[in-house]
């Protein structure tokens, strides 16, 4: 079992950053992949990056060159730094694990973009 807790979500102005992280309830050297979605009411959730134990990380077309994923090994954690954030950016945000065949979420972050 894999308990995972988001945390960094806010109110910040377009233009500025955030920095989210998404701590898991153990090592996570064994997870296969790490990934953050987000989602707004009335939309299907979105992928928007992924980072997987090995190979390429990838990003949404949206928000390539803005965010960046990477894993903590010491904190045990999966962070995603936005910069340069839009009003489009805004939604919940939950981060994703596969561990030994299943899929973990968390509870969700809101990210809100606003002036």
């Amino acid at each position: 079992q894999v308990q995972l807790v988001e945390s960094g979500g806010g109110l910040v102005q377009p233009g500025g950053s955030l920095r989210l992280s998404c701590a898991a309830s153990r090592s996570i050297f064994s997870f296969n992949a790490m990934a953050w979605y987000r989602q707004v009411p009335g939309k299907e959730r979105e992928l928007v990056a992924q980072i997987p134990s090995g190979g390429t990380v990838n990003y949404a077309d949206s928000v390539k060159g803005r965010f960046t994923i990477s894993r903590d090994y010491v904190k045990n954690a999966v962070d995603l730094q936005m910069n340069s954030l839009k009003p489009e950016d805004t939604a919940v945000y939950s981060c994703n694990a596969v561990f030994a065949l299943r899929t973990y979420w968390g509870q969700g972050t809101q990210v809100t973009v606003s002036s």
